[in-house]
């Protein structure tokens, strides 16, 4: 077993921290919101069809409902976002932007409704990780170490790591079926028919050149769709059944890593100090998050076993 769960680790780390550059190679040559709509029309077409064979019921409407919010949400607002902003943002830079998610998570999470009050480490977690994006995007900075990123790809950027928070935080209690694979793709299936009609409205078809269309492009979009959405989350949802979640929750610093690794080494994207650093920091306040979020629902556990004793 121990076995298993570090091959599905190792597959989440390197195929999902390997998606930002195929990303990249894919909207070099087509639209990015059409290219995304195909990838996870077919991924999620192939998730529901193997479930449906397994045995699983056919989801209700509700369940349909629930799972286009998260959809549209984290697969147009999030992936969307993020292929359409790295043809101007590298990817392993915009890696960094979208690992900041639990940020955004858990000030959401404060102030929602009900939601969890932030510990302050947790705040210093927030503000210290908000102080090391600010570095990575401060427009000024390229005057220190001669990298200039695009204050429009920054914001679209910033507005996929928001949508996917948002996403996540709804699904956690969004009347999805009982199957993890089965909801993941009615998730996808929804996605891409916003992609679609997103990529339509802003006009994507009359950008498509198929004969413009090389083999590193669709090489890519293959890559996507089989490693990254199809091997890479039946990893994900088996780990989070079968290993512990502290453990499963390390692919949130180990994609950016890899990200950034790949996209030097492969595609000579710029790598300098401020990058590195606001890495460093951008990266530790995430694990100091989520550390403190264990620690306190570890805790909350052993009060309410105490009590019930």
């Amino acid at each position: 077993m121990k076995t298993r769960i570090w091959t599905a680790l190792l597959a989440v780390y390197i195929v999902w921290g390997s998606t930002y550059l195929a990303i990249r190679y894919v909207v070099a040559e087509l639209p990015p919101f059409l290219s995304a709509g195909v990838r996870f029309l077919i991924s999620g077409s192939i998730l529901i069809i193997w479930q449906r064979l397994q045995g699983n019921p056919a989801p209700s409407r509700r369940e349909w409902r629930a799972a286009a919010i998260i959809g549209l949400f984290l697969l147009l607002g999030g992936n969307g976002l993020l292929a359409w902003a790295e043809q101007i943002i590298p990817s392993g830079i915009a890696s960094l932007f979208i690992g900041a998610t639990p940020l955004y998570m858990a000030l959401l999470d404060s102030l929602r409704p009900g939601g969890v009050r932030l510990s302050w480490q947790t705040w210093a977690g927030v503000v210290f990780g908000f102080a090391g994006i600010a570095l990575l995007t401060n427009p000024w900075s390229h005057t220190l170490d001669g990298l200039h990123l695009d204050p429009l790809g920054v914001i679209v950027l910033l507005l996929a790591a928001l949508s996917w928070s948002i996403g996540s935080l709804y699904s956690r209690k969004a009347p999805l079926p009982d199957s993890p694979l089965m909801g993941t793709g009615m998730e996808m299936l929804a996605g891409s028919l916003g992609l679609f009609l997103f990529g339509s409205l802003i006009g994507e078809w009359g950008q498509l050149d198929i004969n413009a269309v090389t083999s590193h492009s669709l090489l890519g979009l293959l890559y996507l769709i089989t490693f990254g959405s199809l091997i890479g989350f039946v990893s994900y949802t088996w780990l989070l059944r079968n290993a512990p979640t502290p453990l499963v929750s390390t692919y949130a610093y180990v994609n950016p890593l890899v990200a950034i690794l790949l996209g030097t080494l492969l595609v000579s994207e710029p790598i300098t100090w401020r990058v590195v650093l606001s890495a460093l920091i951008i990266l530790s306040s995430v694990g100091l998050i989520n550390f403190n979020r264990t620690r306190t629902a570890t805790k909350s556990k052993v009060e309410s076993s105490a009590a019930t004793d």
